[in-house]
């Protein structure tokens, strides 16, 4: 009686996108068996498990989960197997920070009773893969989170970096920016520190008291030139087979121009107070009990760092789960399982959500279910370096993926609090039915009203009804995690998800990030696991299941006009600053306000900004949101468009970016000076952005003409109806 009446609740006045109302309620069914099969105590145990030793790419308790996970899959009825790629991954052999006598600790010591306190030389040192080799000597100077408007700032201070060695602290962008950036202004070297005012004591008590980081705890981290592109540096645009051509080490231009290294705020903390010069502006102060001046340092530093340069064999774990009506549609379901030393929140607890939801499948197969679509799980390696398993996977198999693809779903770390939902916004509705259905074991409302809730705190007044009751925007994918590969380079539809915001502190790529700290700091009891499995399953479930793949386009249209918008609103802006910049250096306003007994340099004058030509994309934008309309208004109930409608995102694919052509996805990408953080739109984004207003114009054409394929497809597909 219960579950009939849960049932009702569930499905009554709540459609599924991609169902028939009769097959719905059969879905929902199957969900409440799902959700009855996933027991977060199975994901502490496989957790421990995971977790036990440092088990970064290539190491020798990697392999022994890669099995230990192929044997899972096998248990539970998948037809799984081990695929090997083999990707330069180097691991330090020399570091040395040194400054007038004293010598950075460079080390994290291992707690008692702690998992830590296991540490032994299996572990990776604080370290960041992909510097360059070196060994230089020179003065430092702070440099803020190390983005290219930081240098603006310093330029404005009248300090250079040129022949120093930048101080940067994490934050602002993904680590890579801060060497690339600081190569191009002529630095010699870089040192990145997490500050305690972001990550430690100025937020709460550090670790093991607290769940902040400590003084000791370091960021390990790639630093590979990503947005140029991820994966293997070797073997670009091609997987990483051992029969694969590879480029020379010294023509890998995702290798860091010169060398760096992390380090703790406890080693941070004697190179600041050494520095000289002005004070850092206000948002650049941390909270470390010194001064932050920008330097230069009043003693020359010395940084060496060398590294064993190692081709190791990534393994990914894929598992399959045949689709039988139409086994040649997948859907993908991927979470990473190396880490930079035990890696408890990031990535296993993302990975032990994904097995719940692989082992209730694999119950529910046992027990008769029969997915309609192929379903494929894959654990990925060597995702930390850069993307390495996930991306050579889809290189390899990019053909096939290109014309098999439904979708991928990725997760990566979790914890307690909210669902975060970003992807490709013909997923948004279905996103957000998800979401409606799956209950917030805190508040005992669905997520979606939870995240709705959170929104509208935070919303303007006036639009705070507004949020409470429409759909959620879901965030636009940049890089950083598995989906890469995916969606920006071969158009697969794809989500990325996981639930956070209420976790005490993080131990990011520290050692300290082990299960100990995890299960009483991060997700106690692993109860969001349990949400995130039910979450990701849900989603597989529905695109295996669907009489019709529940791809939506009038969201991804509203997306794309918003996108529009802002670039005018950027370009407006752009203009309305240099014109009034331009007049107070012409004037000599700033002269007058700086102090007299200081070196200050006033702005460089900048060339106007022109009325850019744009038509054609705000042209193509809105041919594509009739043609999005018309196709809802008579969507059809049949799976024959899934063949046309699969093709949808691909089409979207243009011949590559400017400066980094292996993105090719004319509305999403990662930014070349943002790594992680996503550009819309990003050809002629990141060309205003650079001021190359031809460029620009030039972009604005290869995104229409993508848009204007989207809205052909559309229309087609609307006539066969």
């Amino acid at each position: 009686m219960f579950v009939s009446l849960v049932l009702a609740a569930l499905s009554d006045d709540k459609p599924l996108l991609g169902f028939t109302p009769a097959d719905a309620q059969a879905e929902y069914r199957l969900e409440l068996q799902m959700e009855a099969l996933v027991d977060p105590k199975d994901q502490m145990e496989w957790m421990k498990k995971l977790t036990a030793r440092p088990h970064h790419v290539g190491s020798p308790y990697q392999l022994e989960n890669a099995n230990y996970l192929l044997s899972l899959y096998k248990s539970w009825g998948y037809d799984a197997q081990i695929e090997r790629f083999y990707v330069l991954f180097p691991s330090p052999k020399d570091r040395l920070l040194e400054m007038n006598g004293w010598k950075a600790k460079l080390s994290e010591p291992t707690i008692p009773g702690d998992t830590s306190g296991t540490a032994s030389k299996e572990a990776l040192p604080l370290y960041n893969a992909y510097s360059k080799d070196g060994d230089v000597t020179a003065p430092i100077v702070y440099v803020n989170y190390g983005v290219p408007a930081d240098y603006e700032t310093l330029e404005h201070y009248g300090i250079d970096v040129k022949g120093k060695i930048v101080l940067a602290r994490y934050g602002g962008s993904w680590r890579g920016i801060k060497p690339k950036v600081a190569a191009e202004h002529g630095a010699l070297g870089c040192i990145i520190f997490t500050d305690p005012r972001d990550d430690g004591y100025y937020q709460g008590d550090p670790y093991p008291k607290g769940g902040w980081r400590n003084a000791s705890s370091g960021q390990r981290g790639s630093v590979a030139d990503m947005p140029i592109y991820p994966g293997d540096p070797l073997t670009p645009g091609v997987g990483a087979t051992k029969e694969a051509k590879r480029i020379a080490l010294s023509s890998a231009v995702t290798i860091t121009k010169i060398p760096v290294l992390p380090i703790s705020y406890g080693d941070a903390e004697p190179l600041i107070r050494d520095l000289s010069g002005p004070m850092a502006p206000d948002g650049w102060r941390g909270a470390l009990p010194t001064p932050y001046k920008l330097g230069p340092s009043r003693h020359p530093v010395h940084l060496r760092v060398h590294f064993n340069w190692d081709t190791v064999e990534a393994r990914d774990v894929v598992a399959k789960l045949p689709g039988s009506q139409y086994p040649d549609e997948w859907v993908i379901r991927g979470n990473h399982y190396d880490a930079w030393v035990y890696g408890a929140n990031d990535p296993i607890s993302g990975q032990v959500a994904m097995l719940s939801e692989a082992k209730a499948l694999g119950m529910l197969a046992k027990n008769g279910w029969k997915p309609k679509r192929t379903i494929v799980f894959c654990s990925w390696d060597g995702e930390e370096p850069g993307l390495l398993g996930s991306t050579e996977w889809v290189e390899t198999h990019a053909q096939e993926l290109s014309s098999k693809a439904v979708a991928y779903i990725n997760t990566d770390s979790n914890g307690r609090g909210f669902v975060g939902l970003e992807g490709s916004h013909d997923l948004e509705k279905f996103a957000n039915e998800v979401a409606r259905d799956v209950q917030d074991p805190e508040k005992n409302v669905s997520a979606l009203e939870r995240v709705r809730a959170n929104r509208a705190v935070g919303a303007a007044p006036a639009e705070r009804e507004n949020v409470r009751k429409a759909d959620i925007k879901i965030g636009a994918l940049g890089s950083g995690s598995d989906y890469s590969s995916f969606i920006q380079h071969l158009g697969i539809a794809s989500i990325d998800l996981g639930y956070g915001g209420e976790g005490e502190g993080t131990q990011y790529h520290s050692t300290y990030d082990d299960y100990d700290w995890f299960t009483k700091f991060g997700d106690p009891g692993l109860v969001y696991g349990g949400v995130l499995s039910k979450t990701g399953a849900r989603l597989s479930m529905r695109l295996a299941d669907a009489d019709w793949l529940p791809y939506e386009y009038t969201h991804l249209a509203s997306t794309v006009q918003t996108y529009v918008k802002e670039l005018l609103a950027l370009e407006d802006s752009m203009r309305v600053e240099t014109e009034s910049q331009n007049k107070l250096i012409e004037d000599g306003t700033y002269q007058l306000t700086y102090d007299p007994t200081k070196t200050l340099v006033p702005p460089k004058p900048k060339a106007e900004v022109p009325h850019l030509n744009l038509a054609p994309l705000q042209n193509a934008a809105d041919h594509f949101a009739k043609a999005a309309a018309a196709f809802e208004e008579k969507r059809s109930l049949s799976p024959d468009l899934d063949e046309t409608l699969m093709q949808a995102e691909r089409v979207l694919l243009g011949p590559g970016l400017p400066g980094h052509p292996w993105y090719r996805h004319t509305l999403y990408a990662p930014g070349l000076y943002t790594g992680y953080g996503v550009k819309t739109l990003p050809g002629v984004r990141e060309a205003i952005e650079q001021r190359n207003w031809r460029q620009a114009e030039e972009q604005a054409v290869v995104a229409a003409e993508a848009l204007d394929r989207l809205s052909k497809l559309l229309e087609q597909a609307t006539k066969k109806k």
